[in-house]
């Protein structure tokens, strides 16, 4: 994906991007979930470009939503297709500063049906049997972040997750947990906090973890799944964003109870980490 931001100071945005495609109404609306890598032409700088307080590095990490009707052989093998796309970019608080940039788009196109003939789609009408008993997940999540003063030194985090999920259908399951949060950067900014703006007294002694609850949801596609998570901090000694947050995430079972993950956490669109992590499911 290409995307011309209209402004000197963004400049363009370069994407490769991995998609899954769902399909409603006989394949008459798609709804497509991507994940992918961006490189910015042109992230902050210092000296040559202090305004782009969007991107603080060069690669973000970016998802976008696409939802299209599409009407095929509408003049003989050509048809139509149009819709609404949302696209993010961030790092992920990798690199201050990260205010990130939010497109909603429209889009139109044109498509050839090579094939002739009529494809009928059906359904499959039986699934492998799964096991719809309480599963027991324990996760560890790690990545880098900074604070949001620019130029400050960037930290470990580290995330522990417990959590019960039950299958409800072949592909879904829900979830309810625990996690725990150890941001090294967080550490700093209420040190900086306290010492930066005394105009604002601030206690450099307040605990830096937090302890949540959280609720999910997970879709699975053959060894891959799509993960979602709204979490609400239950120890929340310092005010930090809000006391609700997002993830939004991959999953890979490389092994039948082994999963690697990927995942960005966000305070509604305030990104606070990219994540990376590994854990197992009993």
């Amino acid at each position: 994906m290409y995307q011309d931001l209209k402004n000197e100071t963004l400049g363009n945005t370069f994407g490769l991007y991995g998609h899954f495609n769902f399909y409603f109404f006989k394949r008459r609306l798609m709804f497509r979930v991507a994940s992918g890598i961006v490189a910015a032409s042109n992230p902050y700088d210092k000296n040559s470009n202090p305004k782009n307080n969007a991107f603080g590095s060069k690669l973000l990490a970016s998802s976008y939503l696409m939802m299209n009707y599409n009407k095929p052989r509408l003049l003989g093998p050509i048809g139509i297709q149009t819709g609404l796309v949302f696209f993010h970019a961030s790092n992920g608080n990798f690199k201050a500063p990260n205010t990130s940039v939010n497109t909603i788009a429209l889009n139109f196109g044109l498509n050839y049906d090579l094939d002739e003939k009529k494809t009928i789609y059906e359904a499959p009408t039986e699934y492998t049997p799964v096991s719809k008993k309480v599963k027991y997940n324990f996760v560890l999540r790690t990545g880098i972040n900074q604070t949001e003063v620019v130029g400050s030194e960037q930290f470990p985090f580290y995330t522990l997750s417990a959590y019960a999920d039950k299958r409800i259908s072949f592909f879904s399951a829900i979830q309810l947990g625990l996690e725990a949060f150890f941001s090294k950067a967080l550490k700093e900014e209420i040190h900086y906090r306290s010492v930066a703006f005394p105009e604002k007294p601030s206690d450099s002694g307040v605990d830096y973890k937090r302890v949540v609850g959280f609720l999910g949801y997970e879709l699975f596609i053959n060894n891959w799944s799509v993960v979602t998570q709204l979490g609400y901090y239950l120890y929340y000694p310092y005010d930090f964003e809000g006391r609700v947050y997002n993830r939004l995430g991959l999953k890979y079972y490389f092994r039948e109870k082994w999963f690697g993950t990927v995942s960005v956490k966000s305070h509604i669109a305030t990104a606070e980490s990219a994540e990376f992590g590994i854990g197992i499911r009993l």
